[in-house]
């Protein structure tokens, strides 16, 4: 009788045990699955912009490299070599995509983190070598602190469009053979960054203060924006302060 008490104890104690251990492991797998899922990128549009084999097109979150494909115009400064690099990175490669608060555009392509099979972090690779700039949109603001720093170390250092002469001759739009493709992806992706940005920019000084600028404001012209905010309410939830000026 006692043993048979002993018995049933002990199994209702493995029972549980077993139980417990598949809500964990249930529960590892939603995490894993909220990080992102790997895919294959088929072909790159430009430097923040690529395209997976299934058809998706993919904007990287929080970063923006120079143009390159706009018709009519002349490519930006280092926009090709972001272009270039970009391709080389990416295409026929596999990559992990992992999404913040609004996973899509308004053109339906996907907004995501991009990390490499060998752990790293794209977009935050593109700004620590120069090959973008931050481009901070909410509510995708997961990394922003961590973007901005990575764009400080890049201009500091001089590394890539930051360390060019800004009077040296860009590429002529020649260069880049324009298709009904890619007018019609950097006609999206022109009105998909219009439509991103505010008006208002934030910028941070050699003294570390979060300072942002309203247009119409004295300095608002000659500043050179390291986040954009459609609201004076978004700056200062970002922690930055108006501009005196």
């Amino acid at each position: 009788m006692r043993a048979n008490l002993v018995s049933a104890t002990w199994q209702r104690r493995v029972g549980l045990w077993l139980a417990v251990m598949a809500v964990v492991l249930a529960a590892a797998g939603c995490g894993q699955s909220a990080a992102g899922d790997w895919y294959i990128v088929e072909r790159v549009v430009d430097g923040d912009t690529f395209v997976l084999t299934n058809g998706e097109r993919v904007r990287m979150i929080g970063v923006d490299t120079p143009e390159t494909v706009k018709p009519g115009t002349e490519p930006e400064m280092y926009g090709q070599e972001a272009s270039e690099y970009t391709k080389k990175m990416l295409e026929g490669k596999r990559v992990r995509l992992e999404w913040d608060v609004a996973e899509r555009d308004r053109y339906g392509r996907l907004l995501a983190y991009v990390y490499l099979e060998d752990g790293t972090f794209f977009n935050e690779h593109l700004l620590l070598e120069g090959y973008a700039r931050v481009m901070t949109v909410p509510p995708n603001v997961k990394y922003a602190e961590r973007f901005l720093a990575a764009e400080r170390s890049a201009r500091e250092a001089g590394r890539g469009l930051w360390g060019l002469d800004p009077d040296a001759a860009a590429s002529t739009a020649d260069d880049v053979p324009a298709t009904e493709e890619t007018n019609e992806d950097q006609s999206q992706a022109d009105d998909q960054t219009n439509a991103q940005r505010g008006l208002i920019k934030g910028n941070i000084n050699s003294k570390g203060e979060k300072i942002y600028h309203v247009p119409g404001g004295r300095y608002y012209d000659v500043t050179v924006p390291e986040v954009w905010f459609e609201t004076e309410e978004e700056a200062q939830a970002a922690g930055f302060r108006r501009s005196q000026y």
